[in-house]
């Protein structure tokens, strides 16, 4: 089979496509001829050898796969061959077939594209664990989302204004902007022009937001927290700008403020409840249309060194994928 392989740690061009084995299910697994694999910035930290606990090279990047079922190890009774699905997997998804643990993948509707289906998993889990879940966001709240224009930001920018909150988000571009606007975005802020604290400021009456979910790092970490009000929250859950933040526990003492992380592989690792309560809901709002997964490029498999390269420059909106 076609794979993707990350030859050692460095920029786009350590992606090579390679011939490799195709993979035979162990017991409790499926394998799927996978027909969209969802492109994350977590494959990009990866890649740059910056994501802690990450594979080393040689390795097939790839943590979420859509397709068909193919081959049904022993033990898995609930999945037959042509069953359609998706999952959150380790590695592999930048490929013609991966296995994965039955109990990890999630059916796809007919109605549901495979592209649609590879931006589900990562993005809106993701996303709903970091505003309610971790955030606990409620309605009558304001939320500052940054990056609110990528995968995760308009799955985000969706849920927040579906739960009745007043919601601020980041984005580079008027395209991006407009896009967030349309999702329910109450205030799109161009951060390439404009402080988000100014705009924050002025609309909040100099109080700042209940919530911010955070996931660039650097300097935009701490100026999210000036944007804080009083007894504000913060998830973190990336750092996109590749440099880790630090806050001052003598700053959220005085100022009452939190910051909490999220990592959704960890957390389904240690308490996969907490994180897949969510996909009911979700799947419902997908079906109803009072959610919609929004995607960007489409790549084929052999150019995922150039999706990689479009991701970090910060060209896209919505969620990017591969197709073998």
């Amino acid at each position: 089979m076609k794979a993707i392989e990350v030859d050692a740690y460095g920029d786009s061009d350590e992606l090579s496509v390679v011939d490799a084995e195709t993979p035979e299910p162990d017991a409790g697994e499926v394998r799927i001829d996978i027909e969209a694999a969802g492109i994350n910035f977590a494959d990009v930290m990866q890649r740059r050898g910056h994501y802690p606990g990450g594979p080393e090279p040689p390795y097939v990047p790839g943590m979420e796969a859509a397709g068909t079922v193919d081959a049904v190890g022993e033990g898995v009774d609930d999945l037959s061959e042509g069953d359609r699905v998706v999952g959150m997997i380790t590695t592999g998804g930048y490929a013609e077939y991966v296995t994965a643990d039955a109990q990890s993948l999630f059916p796809v509707p007919e109605a549901m594209s495979f592209a649609e289906a590879a931006g589900f998993p990562v993005q809106f889990l993701t996303a709903h664990a970091c505003l309610f879940e971790w955030g606990g966001l409620e309605e009558g709240e304001s939320v500052l989302i940054q990056a609110a224009a990528g995968g995760v930001g308009t799955a985000a920018v969706q849920l927040a204004s579906n739960a009745g909150a007043t919601v601020f988000g980041t984005a580079s571009t008027r395209e991006k902007l407009e896009l967030a606007n349309s999702l329910g975005c109450d205030h799109a802020i161009n951060y390439t022009n404009t402080d988000f604290r100014d705009i924050v400021d002025e609309e909040t009456d100099g109080e700042g937001v209940d919530l911010v979910l955070e996931s660039v790092g650097d300097d935009v970490f701490e100026r999210s927290l000036d944007v804080m009000a009083h007894f504000g929250r913060m998830v973190t859950y990336g750092v996109a700008s590749g440099v880790p933040a630090e806050v001052s526990n003598q700053r959220l003492l005085f100022e009452n403020k939190t910051v909490k992380g999220f990592h959704l592989g960890q957390a389904a690792m240690h308490d996969p409840s907490r994180v897949m309560k969510a996909v009911p809901e979700l799947t419902d709002g997908l079906a109803s249309g009072d959610l919609e997964i929004v995607l960007g490029e489409s790549f084929a498999l052999e150019d995922a060194a150039e999706a990689h390269q479009y991701l970090e420059d910060r060209k896209s909106s919505g969620k990017l994928v591969l197709e073998p």
